[in-house]
């Protein structure tokens, strides 16, 4: 890949579909802005109308074709089903399908099905979102399914058993979890699709100053020194968004891939190839979450490897 990948290197984009999560804010508005600005038509796919909305605006100002809201709810299995059945009335091809919505260290709550709000919004809903398009990816030539990490998966550590009971409820190794297993599931659906069609790639980008902590659940001094002296120390996300985008349009992209940012321990700086954290295990332990995640969403697709 080039060394110092940036935004003047995306391809020309016309004609192509992309569907961004928690595109109203931050990394992901960040992302949709600069596909359009290439041309891309993009989905903003939200949960909140009124947030969705201002973030159409924004898009609309910089954008030159067009860009549609879509409401989604990634805590709700059936909102995630009536996205996709909303979607694929509508369209027959889906170039990138970016999972890039998330919430961090938020306190303990479950989503409408009963998981632990951080698992089900940042993996379970994704993971089903994901199923429920597949069949349009698999028909788009050269499509892209880009789950967006975290450098927190670093200290991930999977227990499956606590995405219904998480027994003595960490917001930070919660939260850790779920970014771990946006790899864990990237590496297992990469290894299922078909060879040659669709691809699955990561991205992290690293230390950005966005709205993703606004839930954290801390005192007021930690939230003062977050709020007043650490976050005008990072990255803006126009910044590092750059690799899920790299992820979703670069050239040189490969299967399976991580790529995160490549300056002062991943945390600023262009687009590189990254490790995947220690912890993130096994094929068989890829396959075990992708079977859980199967079984809690009811969510089946793509055939077991041998």
């Amino acid at each position: 890949m080039k060394k110092n990948w940036t935004l003047t290197d995306m391809p020309n984009l016309k004609g192509k579909v992309v569907i961004i999560t928690g595109a109203n804010s931050g990394l992901g508005l960040a992302s949709a802005k600069a596909l359009a600005r290439k041309g891309a038509e993009v989905i903003l796919a939200c949960r909140s109308e009124e947030r969705g909305a201002a973030a159409l605006k924004e898009e609309e100002a910089v954008q030159t074709t067009s860009a549609r809201l879509m409401l989604l709810d990634l805590g709700s299995l059936e909102s995630v089903q009536a996205f996709a059945e909303n979607f694929k009335a509508k369209y027959d091809q889906l170039d990138v399908l970016m999972n890039n919505a998330g919430i961090m260290a938020t306190p303990y709550g479950t989503t409408q099905d009963g998981f632990e709000k951080q698992i089900g919004v940042n993996h379970l809903g994704h993971f089903a979102l994901t199923g429920h398009l597949l069949p349009v990816l698999l028909g788009t030539s050269g499509s892209r399914i880009v789950n967006v990490s975290s450098l927190a998966a670093r200290n991930g550590q999977m227990d499956i058993s606590s995405f219904k009971d998480p027994g003595n409820y960490q917001p930070w190794k919660a939260y850790g979890q779920s970014k771990l297993a946006n790899l864990m599931f990237t590496l297992e659906l990469n290894r299922r699709l078909p060879e040659g069609q669709t691809i699955a790639v990561a991205a992290h980008p690293g230390g950005a100053s966005t709205n993703l902590g606004r839930n954290v659940e801390s005192n007021a001094v930690f939230q003062f020194i977050a709020e007043k002296v650490l976050l005008p120390l990072l990255p803006t996300p126009d910044q590092n968004a750059r690799p899920q985008l790299y992820a979703a349009v670069g050239e040189a992209v490969e299967p399976g891939h991580y790529y995160g940012p490549g300056k002062w321990g991943e945390i600023a700086g262009p687009p590189k190839l990254v490790d995947f954290p220690p912890s993130i295990g096994q094929p068989a332990d890829w396959s075990a979450l992708w079977v859980a995640s199967e079984e809690l969403t009811g969510v089946s697709f793509l055939s077991k490897t041998a």
